[in-house]
């Protein structure tokens, strides 16, 4: 007697009339794709397994689908997304505005801390704050967009030098400010520092541009792997002491990945 044939996987009605089955298929695609992350570009199948949590046979078969589709790419052993996909990121990137991408991000950085989370691009050897979410702290230091700042001093500039090399050169042909008795005025201690942000991927300031301010910054990057801004928290440091900053390091660097992957962007190589 012939064996039965399966269901096809296809969808199925519920009685509120919902397809189900290519929905919950799309979820575990989800899953798959966003466990690719710009500092974890490619994995091997059991790699993806552990990262999603889905079973071994399901990660095989969707995986083999995604590369046959152009989603994913895979070299020897490991996976890694699809060329393909950058071709989509373009379409999806024209017209963008970076700022519709950053603005609910610092709103989310913002509530998620408590403090005020600003974007900071270069301007010459300024920095400006192009975007803010500021804290509901009454107790704040102020920030609003448009705010001119020094590039050398404070976390987003350290962040905005260190991804730029010859625009640090240019700085440090200069006389270093001093704003405050923590502000680094050596040109060869910037310099360390300056290397170990690009090394760490982030900066840590305490009080060096205003007393009683601590500051962590995270670069943000576009498809080119150039440098688009600094994600930056701010506040007292009676909140925000050195080792509060550690602590969310993690967060501010995850948020930071958001808008550069948002963006269609690459860390550079």
């Amino acid at each position: 007697m012939a064996a039965r044939d399966e269901p096809a996987p296809h969808a199925t009605e519920t009685g509120t009339g919902t397809k189900q089955a290519p929905l919950l298929v799309l979820g575990k695609i989800a899953e798959i794709l966003n466990a690719f992350t710009l500092a974890r570009s490619s994995m091997t199948l059991r790699e993806i397994q552990q990262r999603t949590g889905l079973p071994a046979s399901t990660v095989q078969r969707l995986v083999t689908n995604m590369v046959a589709h152009g989603f994913l790419d895979r070299a020897g052993d490991k996976i890694r997304i699809g060329v393909r996909m950058a071709y989509w990121a373009g379409a999806a990137a024209k017209d963008l505005d970076v700022l519709e991408v950053v603005n609910p991000v610092l709103k989310d950085l913002r509530d998620q801390t408590g403090e005020t989370a600003c974007f900071f691009r270069a301007e010459g050897t300024q920095r400006v704050c192009v975007a803010v979410a500021e804290t509901h702290h009454a107790l704040r230091r102020e920030m609003s967009v448009g705010k001119i700042a020094p590039i050398p001093v404070g976390s987003s500039g350290r962040v905005l030098l260190a991804w730029n090399p010859e625009l640090a050169e240019r700085v440090l042909q200069e006389e270093l400010p001093q704003l405050t008795d923590s502000t680094i005025t050596d040109r060869d201690e910037l310099r360390r520092l300056l290397k170990q942000t690009r090394a760490e991927g982030y900066a840590i300031t305490v009080g060096e541009r205003i007393d009683g301010a601590s500051g962590l910054a995270a670069p943000v990057f576009d498809s080119a792997g150039d440098l688009v801004g600094a994600l930056m928290i701010q506040g007292p440091t009676l909140r925000m002491p050195a080792e509060k900053c550690v602590e969310w390091v993690d967060t501010l660097v995850e948020h930071a990945e958001q808008i550069t992957r948002a963006i269609g962007g690459r860390y550079p190589s």
